[in-house]
């Protein structure tokens, strides 16, 4: 196997697992999200230690899409890290219950 064969696997895998990630937040399935995450960590470790010397278009347009993908998961990660601490400062009436206490003073 090329360099940029095995790049392209753990690439393709590294894409399997941001899908996999982004139905696990979809369905706030706490076990689904510890595997994905746990997959992309060993991804990452695969992938960084392969050297980028030579990755062909297939390679490239993998990293791009897996970049888009991640950005994406983010967000929704962002957007639903929001919505449960308005809940909990709608439950609770104190806003930024969960503010470091320098966020609070600024």
């Amino acid at each position: 196997m090329t360099v940029s064969t095995n790049v392209e696997v753990s690439l393709r895998q590294m894409i399997a697992a941001l899908d996999s990630e982004r139905q696990a937040l979809a369905a706030l399935d706490l076990d689904a999200l510890s595997m994905a995450s746990n997959t992309k960590l060993a991804l990452c470790e695969d992938v960084g230690m392969l050297s980028a010397d030579g990755l062909n278009d297939e390679c490239l347009g993998l990293i791009r899409a897996a970049k888009q993908k991640n950005e994406v998961n983010r967000q929704i990660r962002n957007l639903l890290a929001a919505n449960v601490a308005a809940r909990l400062d709608a439950l609770t009436g104190r806003p930024g219950l969960y503010q470091s206490p320098a966020a609070r003073r600024a």
